[in-house]
């Protein structure tokens, strides 16, 4: 019997590891964030569509913790999260680095990409109505402007700035030093870098 009791609990928690860990839409797990997907359009910096989809997957416990980081920016200063970008197949990655060879701002696909291994996400913040907060530059601008210790902003922007990095590494995130939008999720890791396409 204890024989029989140990493999179910390690069946069962083979099972939870594995949907944990799994890629999930991100509408399943909290449909009040808003997306828009620049790569499945041509307005990105390469100017192609890369993207066949415009939904965003991540791993479920990424999902889950930047839901809670939405609920949290929505009770406490009545803000939004507008998500640009999540998963990303390794033969994109590819493409991007084609265009632009700088790993402050596109990883080197020989190494691979947080967003990779569905472990990273870009975003911003929105009004309640869903209209885009100034944070200083727009989305994939790769200048110093977008990094995060540049202070030569509106005092605005800078405070929109702190407030997303602040929220977002209350929920587990990390926040990239050269882009104000790309954040990471701790134990990224332990995810393996995929390359499959979302239809």
């Amino acid at each position: 019997m204890k024989k029989y009791l140990l493999l179910f609990l390690f069946i069962s928690s083979f099972s939870f590891a594995q949907s944990a860990d799994s890629l999930v839409w991100l509408h399943d797990i909290d449909s009040t964030i808003l997306t828009e997907v620049r790569y499945a359009t041509p307005n990105n910096f390469t100017g192609q569509i890369l993207y066949k989809s415009d939904k965003v997957y991540l791993r479920k416990v990424v999902a889950e913790s930047l839901s809670n980081a939405h609920k949290s920016l929505m009770r406490n200063y009545a803000l939004r999260i507008k998500v640009f970008d999540g998963y990303r197949p390794l033969s994109i990655q590819k493409k991007m680095w084609e265009v632009m060879p700088d790993d402050r701002y596109v990883a080197d696909p020989a190494k691979g990409s947080r967003h990779n291994r569905g472990a990273a996400v870009d975003l911003t913040l929105v009004d309640v109505t869903g209209r885009e907060i100034d944070m200083g530059t727009p989305y994939d601008d790769f200048t110093e402007k977008s990094h995060i210790d540049y202070k030569k902003l509106s005092k605005n922007a800078l405070t929109y700035r702190a407030i997303l990095r602040s929220t977002m590494e209350k929920f587990g995130f990390e926040a990239m030093s050269s882009e104000w939008w790309h954040f990471d999720f701790k134990g990224w890791s332990k995810f393996p870098i995929m390359d499959v396409e979302i239809e």
